[in-house]
């Protein structure tokens, strides 16, 4: 019981310690590709923090308080076909040793694809290639029957033309579930760290840090499991009025701004932390999954039409040890990037191997 103590009480001062060392607006982050959305069913589910007590190891490094021994010896690999011909993937496995624990370990890559370089003169100095990479260890332990804690640990490296950069960041998570009620909660401090070889020498800047909470019920008697995910929990502002705000309205005699009332301020602010999503499950091999992200929404959407802007869908099948999923998460009119993923539990698939040759276990035998 003392060690679960300690083990509580580091979780939280590591939260504390993260939130005052980020709890700050406005400024340029490096690294924002670490908040990019990597798995099919984070990104059908609006790309915030997912909260669920299953098997499913794509979620493992967007909460690494839920990697446990159910994951053991399985693999996820997942790929996304993004904008302007950029695509971003990654691969994961995970493994729970006997006495160190659980571990999933994962490498992100992201290719912005070829560029040509010119001189101040505009003459062509040839084409270079910009990548972003991470490398990242997570871990994660159960302290109680409804209590369990994680962390990752991500080794960062950008490489813009002659431009390099390395980074640490790390993630630290807390989730309470009820196995039997099928209720999950997350809390969770995501990337906390710093440069360590800025892009410019003597200029640091901060990392894409955020503060997030996820909750999810699957109902008790409607195959639908809900989610609300909360995002910038750090900062209260996320929206902008002024000139530049192609959205405000000018007085046609005075040909001055007019800002919108308190009360609507307050409801688009409160809207935009939150992402709503929804899991559709007939069946234990088969699941849908919708979202709305408002904060997404009110970023692209366009003027003087109606946009989907923010909605996400996606399916995802289940069967025996093999996963397949697929998603899209709508930004703009024709800009839905396709999220795919494939994930193998070898344990389980060896298991239906086995079953399906029943003369061989009988020779075995």
């Amino acid at each position: 019981m003392k060690g679960k103590r300690i083990h509580i009480i580091l979780f939280f001062s590591l939260l504390l310690i993260g939130a005052n060392g980020y709890a700050q607006t406005g400024g340029r982050s490096v690294y924002n590709f670490l908040s990019y959305s990597y798995a099919s069913r984070v990104t059908a589910l609006g790309s915030g923090l997912i909260s669920v007590y299953d098997d499913d190891p794509t979620l493992l490094m967007v909460n690494p308080s839920y990697i446990g021994a159910r994951h053991h010896n399985t693999l996820a690999l997942d790929f996304t076909n993004y904008f302007a011909g950029t695509n971003y993937a990654s691969a994961l496995y995970s493994y729970t040793f006997p006495k160190a624990g659980s571990f999933a370990i994962e490498a992100r890559y992201v290719n912005y694809g070829k560029f040509t370089g010119t001189d101040e003169s505009g003459v062509t100095t040839g084409n270079f290639s910009v990548n972003d990479v991470a490398l990242t260890l997570g871990w994660g332990r159960e302290l109680s029957q409804h209590f369990s804690i994680g962390a990752n640990l991500k080794f960062v490296y950008c490489g813009y033309e002659s431009y390099h950069s390395f980074g640490l960041a790390a993630d630290v998570a807390s989730s309470f579930f009820t196995k039997d009620k099928n209720i999950s909660l997350t809390l969770l401090a995501k990337n906390i760290g710093t440069e360590v070889k800025p892009f410019y020498a003597g200029n640091l800047e901060r990392l894409p840090f955020d503060l997030q909470l996820a909750f999810s019920q699957r109902l008790a008697h409607v195959p639908i499991r809900y989610h609300i995910s909360l995002h910038s929990l750090y900062r209260w502002n996320m929206n902008y009025y002024g000139a530049d705000n192609p959205f405000m309205e000018t007085d046609a005699l005075t040909n001055t701004l007019i800002y919108p009332s308190k009360a609507k301020q307050f409801f688009d602010n409160f809207f935009r932390h939150i992402i709503f999503g929804l899991e559709i499950e007939p069946s234990k091999y088969f699941s849908i999954q919708l979202a709305y992200n408002h904060n997404i929404h009110q970023e692209m959407k366009v003027l003087a039409r109606h946009s989907m802007a923010g909605f996400s869908y996606g399916f995802m099948l289940n069967i025996k040890g093999l996963r397949f999923g697929f998603s899209r998460l709508q930004y703009a009119p024709g800009a839905a990037p396709n999220c795919v993923n494939l994930a193998l539990n070898f344990g389980e698939l060896a298991k239906w191997k086995k079953s399906d040759n029943p003369k061989k276990l009988k020779k075995m035998n």
